[in-house]
C-alpha cells in the first residue's frame, strides 16, 4: 500500500508522493526532487538514505524536521506558509525559501531522518466507536477493557474523553475540548458502555506529558489541515493531564501477556488498531491473530480494526469492521465490516442496516 513512495530514486519517490498537488507540501516535495537531483542540500541531508525501503517516506521525515524548526521559533520566515500557524502566503512561493532553511540546518535535518513518521490521528476515534457499539449491541457487555495496538501516544483510547455527534445522535462527554461532529453517518444505533481499563502498546511510543513528544505529534501532521491540528492540539491537552499508559512493546508481544489476564465475567476485552497493518510484516499479522483466535475460542473477546483490506486498489478507503468471540463457547464467531473510514477517520460510513 506505500504507492505514494515508490520509485528508482529518492527523487522518484518524493515527486511520486507530491504528485500534482498545489498544497505545500505538494510544491515542497516537488522542489526537493529537483534539488536532490542536482546535488543540493536536499541531496546532503538524505545523504545514507537512497536505498531506504519503500514505506520508509524520507520525505515526510525531512518536512517533520522541518516543521519542528518552524514550531519551536528558530526559521520565522518559514512560518507565513503554514497555515496552522496563520500563516497565508501562497504555498507556490515556499520552495526557495525552505530550500535556504535546509541548507542552514542540514546536520539536523539529516539527524531527523531517524524518527519514524508518527501520527496519531483522532478522529480515528469515530471508527472505534462505531465498532464498539456494534461489539456492546452484539455481546450484551457494556463494560469495556480496551487494548489497543500500535497506539502512538494513546490518545484513541480517551474516546469516552471526546464528545463525538452525528445525525440525531451525540455521545461521550458533554462539553468536550475535543469535538468530532459528523464523526459517523449511516445507520448508528448508540449503546451506553463504560471502560474501565484502557492500555496500549507502541514499538516507539510518544510520552504526551513532555513538550518534546507533542513536539513530534505535531510536526508529523500536515500544516494546512487546520482541523487535525485543533483536534490534535485539543486531545493533547486533555492527554498531558490524563494520559493513557502504553508500554513500549511490539504487538505479538505485548497481547499475550494483556489477554492473561484475569478479568471479570462482566467485562468484555476490545483489541483495536487502526492503520498498522500497513507497516508490520505479515509474521506479525500472522501471529497477533492467532493469539486473538487462541484467546477467543475459550473467552468473550471483542476486536476493531480499521484497516485496508489486503490487496485493496489504490484509491480504496481503509474499512473499519468488527470480530466477536462470543462467551460460552458458542459456535460462531461473528465478523462484520461495518463501513468504510476516511485516512484520518473522520467520517466513518457505514453500510447497510445493523
Amino acid at each position: 500500500m506505500s504507492y505514494f513512495d515508490a520509485g528508482r530514486t529518492l527523487a522518484d519517490r518524493f515527486r511520486n508522493h507530491g504528485g500534482s498537488h498545489t498544497h505545500l507540501y505538494g510544491y515542497a516535495m516537488r522542489g526537493m526532487a529537483d534539488d536532490w537531483e542536482a546535488g543540493g542540500p536536499v541531496r546532503d541531508v538524505c545523504a545514507g538514505y537512497e536505498e531506504a525501503p519503500e514505506g520508509a517516506s524520507i520525505q515526510l521525515r525531512l518536512l517533520a524536521g522541518v516543521f519542528r524548526l518552524v514550531l519551536t521559533g528558530r526559521v520565522p520566515e518559514l512560518v507565513r506558509f503554514y497555515p496552522c500557524l496563520g500563516g497565508e502566503d501562497p504555498p507556490a512561493a515556499a520552495w526557495p525559501v525552505m530550500r535556504n532553511v535546509i541548507g542552514e540546518h542540514v546536520s539536523e535535518l539529516h539527524d531527523a531522518l531517524t524518527t519514524v513518521p508518527q501520527t496519531n490521528e483522532v478522529g480515528r476515534s469515530a471508527a472505534l466507536l462505531a465498532g464498539l457499539f456494534d461489539l456492546v449491541d452484539a455481546s450484551t457487555i457494556s463494560r469495556i477493557r480496551l487494548l489497543e495496538l500500535g497506539a502512538s501516544a494513546g490518545l484513541n483510547l480517551l474516546v469516552d474523553a471526546y464528545e463525538l455527534s452525528g445525525d440525531g445522535w451525540r455521545w461521550g462527554t458533554p462539553g468536550s475540548s475535543v469535538q468530532l461532529s459528523d464523526a459517523i453517518t449511516g445507520p448508528v444505533v448508540p449503546r451506553p458502555f463504560t471502560i474501565v481499563e484502557r492500555r496500549g502498546c507502541d514499538l516507539d511510543p510518544v510520552d504526551v506529558t513532555t513538550a518534546e513528544g507533542r513536539l513530534l505529534l505535531t510536526s508529523f501532521v500536515w500544516p494546512f489541515d487546520v482541523e487535525r491540528h485543533q483536534r490534535l492540539a485539543a486531545a493533547l491537552g486533555l492527554a498531558r493531564k490524563s494520559p493513557a499508559p502504553v508500554d513500549r512493546a511490539s504487538a505479538s508481544d505485548w497481547l499475550p501477556r494483556q489477554l492473561g489476564v484475569t478479568t471479570d465475567d462482566g467485562v468484555l476485552t476490545v483489541v483495536w488498531q487502526s492503520i498498522t497493518q500497513l507497516y508490520w510484516p505479515t509474521e506479525e499479522i500472522d501471529v497477533v491473530q492467532s493469539v486473538l483466535n487462541a484467546h477467543g475460542a475459550d473467552h468473550a473477546l471483542g476486536q476493531v480494526l480499521m484497516e485496508y483490506a489486503p490487496h485493496a486498489p489504490r484509491d480504496s478507503k481503509p474499512e473499519v469492521s468488527t470480530t466477536l468471540w462470543p462467551p460460552g463457547r458458542a459456535p460462531r464467531v461473528r465478523h462484520r465490516v461495518l463501513g468504510t473510514a476516511h485516512d484520518h477517520g473522520i467520517p466513518v460510513r457505514l453500510a447497510g442496516p445493523r
